[in-house]
C-alpha cells in the first residue's frame, strides 16, 4: 500500500468508526452487503451524519456558518479530489468514483439548512425536507449499488425514494418528543404536538405503510450484493414501526421507542437464512 492508498484507507476507516458509534442498525445492515459496498456506504453515512450533527448538536456555535463552511468544503473537495477532513475525503472519492449527482448533495445540504430555519412544516416543505434529508441518501447508495448501470438506477429510483421516505417518517414518529422539546420542531404538517392523538397518529401511520409497501418491489430487484443489507434495514424499520403502531399516541409523545440490540441481531440472522439459504 503506497502513502496515498494508506491515506485514503484511513479516511474510510474514520467513516466506518462514525457509523459504528452512531448507528447500530445501519452498521448491521452494511455488514450484510457485499464487501465491495462496505466502505462506499460507510463514506456516505459519515458525510450525512456529520452534516446532521452540525444542525442538531452544536447549539453553542454559529450553525449557519458551520454548515456553510461544511458545504463549501464538500464541493471543493469533490472538485479537487482531496480533503484533509477525513469524512469529506472519503465521501469525495465515492462521489467521483460512482458519479453521484451533485444535485443530490445540494438537496441533502438544503434540507440541513431547512433545519436551521423551520420549526413547523406545511405539505410542500415537508415533502421537500424528506426528499433532501432521506430520499437522496437512498439515491446516493443506489448509485453505488448499481455500479454505473444507469438503466438499473433509473428503474429503481422510485422505490428507493419511497424506502428513504418511510425510514425518515418512522424517525419523525420515534423522535417526535425530542424534536419538539429539544429543538422546537414538528415535522408532520398541521400537527400540534400538544394535541397529538390516535386519529392523527393513525393518519400518519397509513401514509408510512404505503411508502413501505411501494418500496418492497424495488428491494427485491436490487443487485444481489445489495439486496440483503437493504432488506435488513427494511425489516428493522418495519419492526420499529410495528412497535410504534401498537402504542397509544400519548406514549409516543412521552418516550423514545427503541428496538433492543438483541432483536436487531436476530433480525439480521433471520434475514440471512431466509435470503441466503432459502429457509422460511
Amino acid at each position: 500500500m503506497n502513502p496515498r492508498e494508506l491515506f485514503d484507507q484511513t479516511t474510510f476507516e474514520c467513516s466506518k468508526l462514525i457509523t459504528q458509534r452512531y448507528s447500530t442498525s445501519f452498521t448491521l445492515g452494511i455488514k450484510t452487503l457485499d464487501h465491495k459496498f462496505h466502505m462506499p456506504i460507510y463514506a456516505i453515512y459519515g458525510f450525512v451524519r456529520y452534516a446532521d450533527e452540525i444542525v442538531d448538536t452544536f447549539h453553542d456555535q454559529d450553525k449557519v456558518e458551520l454548515l456553510a463552511r461544511f458545504k463549501k468544503d464538500t464541493f471543493e473537495s469533490i472538485e479537487a479530489g482531496i480533503s484533509l477532513n477525513p469524512v469529506l475525503h472519503a465521501f469525495q472519492i465515492i462521489v467521483n468514483k460512482y458519479k453521484i449527482d451533485h444535485d443530490l448533495i445540494e438537496a441533502f445540504l438544503h434540507s440541513m439548512e431547512m433545519d436551521l430555519d423551520f420549526k413547523t412544516y406545511d405539505d410542500s416543505k415537508y415533502h421537500e425536507y424528506i426528499y433532501g434529508s432521506a430520499e437522496v441518501v437512498g439515491l446516493m447508495c443506489l448509485k453505488v449499488f448499481c455500479e454505473g448501470d444507469e438503466a438499473e438506477y433509473e428503474r429503481l429510483k422510485g422505490p428507493a425514494c419511497k424506502l428513504g421516505a418511510a425510514f425518515q417518517k418512522v424517525n419523525f414518529l420515534r423522535d417526535i418528543k425530542s424534536d419538539y422539546e429539544e429543538r422546537g420542531r414538528v415535522y408532520f404538517p398541521g400537527v400540534d404536538f400538544n394535541h397529538f392523538d390516535k386519529i392523527i397518529k393513525k393518519h400518519i401511520e397509513e401514509d408510512i405503510q404505503k411508502d413501505f409497501d411501494d418500496s418492497l418491489i424495488g428491494i427485491e430487484q436490487l443487485p444481489e450484493g445489495a439486496k440483503l443489507g437493504v432488506k435488513v434495514a427494511y425489516l428493522y424499520y418495519q419492526k420499529l414501526f410495528d412497535k410504534i403502531k401498537g402504542l397509544p399516541a400519548e406514549t409516543i409523545t412521552q418516550t423514545r421507542i427503541r428496538i433492543p440490540n438483541s432483536k436487531k441481531i436476530s433480525l439480521l440472522i433471520g434475514t440471512y437464512f431466509v435470503n441466503k439459504l432459502g429457509i422460511s
